[in-house]
């Protein structure tokens, strides 16, 4: 799941997503207040001159983060001026690639800013945060409503046939002169204000949800006195949750909680449960109901200001779907057969529960745990065993990597050399089979209590021609460390997460692109998870999973008939995973879709009519992420494009189909899928780009049978 919330500034592409805990952060937890120091001995002034540009963590304290991002909006502002008031006949030289070279110290501090405080956070950084996010909004509109910078650009663009630009500056001229429109520039002045008020109460509300529900995860977390409680976990989990004489359940960000899957005791799955569903509803401090129903009027406002009937009619046009009617329709066309699957799945939690005397209605937190059992009976699949051959650094180094060396001929090597921000940071150099370099790898996947909830990808460098910079790219997981001494293992559906997150940093090492702004995986929403959804393919690929999936205590290689049994399982319970996803991201388009006509009186009541007018409202499978929590959509840049997921679903399995018709996992075909996908960046419209890879339109049959949707 790459979760950025971006705010593209030309060559500066920021997250301002951010979010999460306190803990071991190699920086101080002193704000000294260093404005009036010499802001040249900043360790983000200059270009750090360690490999590959990257951030030199020793030397990085939390004092240098707000001086330096606003030294970088000074620069980059007086940057943007300079362009914006030459004297000279606008061209795309003078102009555009200007703007692309512009931001530069902004970019370096914000990506580092970004990178901390969502995976090493500390109440330092969140003050930070909360006092730039605005600022930065307020950046962001100094450059998109500037009428001298938008006449220069426009000029350039009526006259955009007469040029003899190359196909990726005609696209750049295009896609810059559009993100203005886009962002009001063709707006009277009293509108252009009207405008900036909004955008910048939108991204402190933005950045206030996303502390708010940080706050509200740490406290829910779920104490258990009596050991006894945990029945059901293993030995080795229960040990990682012990904490001072109690054992604490970390809270996760989705409604349902991993440990649910194994818990025995009912009362206690219940009250799990029911801390996570309830986490931000509170009304405490740390409630984010106000914050949601304001936000969502915010957006509405903004897309009427913009000439829009919703959120979603402005947000979608550089979408690869486009327009509302699209998403909807495509929604749509999932509702019945998922209801239909999950409501024989659920019956079939039912019977167990009656075959085993039961004398109660199945409840959402009873559901995986059953389920479970059924997998065990009817594939006799136990997540435990399986288990026992995933060691997290062996699936990285001997599955994910070796993937990539299969499909693309990348070698791998690791660097001890290079500084990080966490002890457990890992970090690797990658080349080509030619010993060229392409990039450096860092990957943090250890769960900590300052650290969001999840798992995504960003850059801390981008690649760019222009700039003379190799992408330097990291992945962020939440499993949780063993104990000293004890193996990493790890469940299999996180080793396809490892997939998934590697997919979008190959998307963003393979990035051939002049302008930085136009780099890797700088595309819409409804693109940039296909490659990462499709490099899940090879997980269960016979030759890799051999290779990675070894026991940790024998060495064995799973064996042939757990492999099967893995493989038949996949489509277990998908009724109730598309489910919860599909009410999601219909909870997300509805509270999207809203007019300033909408009056929302309470986001629960809100929230339950948006599920029952989609037919999504199923008491045994509740949406993957509640209004009140729905990071994605409120502090993650997912706004009305939470249906993301399933549409790159759809392509990632369609180009899987691709593979299987020309002969699998090739050297040949992964060198065909680097040149037509990863390595285009955001240089064509996405629907050719996809056709020209496949041949003709994306096709939904392939999803469907997968998912075992298909009678």
């Amino acid at each position: 799941m790459k979760i950025l919330n971006r705010l593209m500034l030309f060559a500066v592409v920021f997250s301002m997503i951010t979010a999460c805990n306190n803990n071991e952060n190699k920086t101080d937890n002193s704000q000294n207040d260093t404005d009036m120091e010499d802001i040249t001995s900043n360790p983000f002034y200059e270009v750090s001159d360690l490999p590959f540009q990257v951030p030199d963590f020793d030397k990085i304290e939390n004092k240098h983060f707000l001086p330096a991002i606003k030294e970088g909006m000074k620069q980059h502002l007086e940057e943007i001026e300079a362009i914006a008031n030459n004297e000279e006949e606008p061209t795309f030289e003078n102009t555009l690639v200007a703007m692309e070279k512009s931001g530069q110290m902004l970019n370096r501090v914000y990506a580092v800013f970004n990178l901390l405080t969502g995976a090493n956070t500390n109440d330092v950084l969140q003050e930070v945060q909360e006092e730039v996010s605005p600022k930065m909004a307020a950046h962001s509109d100094a450059i998109y409503l500037n009428e001298h910078l938008f006449e220069r650009i426009s000029t350039i663009y009526t006259n955009r046939e007469e040029l003899d630009l190359d196909s990726e500056s005609m696209h750049l001229l295009k896609d810059t002169y559009n993100k203005f429109v886009r962002a009001g520039a063709q707006l009277d002045s009293e509108n252009k204000e009207i405008l900036k008020e909004l955008n910048q109460r939108e991204a402190s509300l933005s950045t206030q949800f996303v502390n708010r529900s940080l706050k509200a995860n740490q406290k829910a977390a779920f104490e258990v006195e009596d050991k006894e409680l945990l029945a059901g976990l293993s030995d080795s989990e229960i040990n990682s949750l012990e904490k001072d004489g109690k054992w604490v359940i970390p809270m996760n960000n989705t409604t349902q909680q991993p440990n649910l899957q194994d818990l025995e005791n009912r009362e206690i799955r219940q009250q799990l449960f029911e801390r996570a569903w309830s986490r931000a509803e509170q009304n405490d401090e740390n409630d984010t109901r106000d914050i949601v129903k304001e936000l969502a009027t915010i957006r509405a406002k903004k897309s009427e200001i913009l000439g829009f009937p919703n959120y979603s009619a402005w947000k979608l046009q550089d979408q690869m779907a486009k327009n509302p009617e699209v998403v909807e329709a495509f929604l749509n066309d999932l509702v019945d057969p998922t209801v239909k699957k999950a409501k024989k799945e659920g019956e079939d939690v039912q019977a167990l529960i009656d075959k085993q005397g039961g004398d109660f209605k199945a409840q959402p937190y009873d559901w995986n745990f059953y389920a479970e059992q059924i997998r065990k009976e009817k594939y006799d699949l136990n997540e435990n065993e399986i288990m026992q051959y995933f060691d997290l650094y062996k699936v990285l180094e001997d599955g994910v990597f070796y993937a990539a060396n299969q499909l693309y001929g990348l070698e791998f090597s690791r660097r001890t050399d290079i500084p990080v921000y966490h002890k457990d940071v890992r970090v690797y150099e990658i080349t080509e089979e030619d010993g060229s370099i392409v990039g450096l790898f860092y990957g943090d996947f250890f769960k900590r209590d300052n650290k969001r909830g999840g798992a995504w990808m960003s850059n801390i460098v981008s690649q760019s021609k222009l700039l003379n910079t190799k992408p330097v790219i990291y992945n962020v997981c939440n499993y949780t460390k063993a104990s000293e001494g004890s193996p990493n293992l790890i469940s299999f559906d996180n080793v396809i997460t490892m997939f998934h997150e590697f997919g979008h940093a190959l998307h963003g090492f393979f990035a051939d692109q002049q302008y930085p702004s136009l780099s890797g995986t700088r595309t819409p929403r409804d693109f940039v998870e296909f490659p990462s959804q499709i490099n899940e393919a090879w997980a269960l690929e016979p030759s890799v999973l051999k290779n990675y999936a070894l026991h940790h205590e024998t060495g064995e290689v799973m064996p042939e008939e757990l492999i099967q049994k893995i493989k038949n399982a996949s489509t277990f319970n998908q009724g109730y995973a598309l489910g919860e996803l599909l009410a999601a991201a219909q909870l997300d388009f509805q509270w999207h879709t809203i007019s300033t006509d909408t009056e929302i009186k309470d986001v629960l009541e809100f929230e339950n009519q948006a599920l029952e007018n989609t037919k999504m409202k199923m008491d045994l499978v509740p949406p993957r992420y509640r209004s009140s929590y729905f990071m994605h959509i409120w502090g993650g840049g997912y706004a009305s494009s939470y249906y993301a997921y399933l549409w790159t679903e759809m392509l990632a399995y369609d180009a899987t189909a691709w593979f299987q018709e020309n002969g699998g996992m090739t050297r040949e075909n992964g060198d065909y899928f680097r040149k037509m996908i990863l390595s285009r960046g955001n240089t064509k419209d996405f629907a050719e780009l996809y056709k020209d890879f496949r041949g003709q339109e994306p096709q939904i049959q392939p999803m469907l049978e997968s998912r075992g949707l298909v009678d």
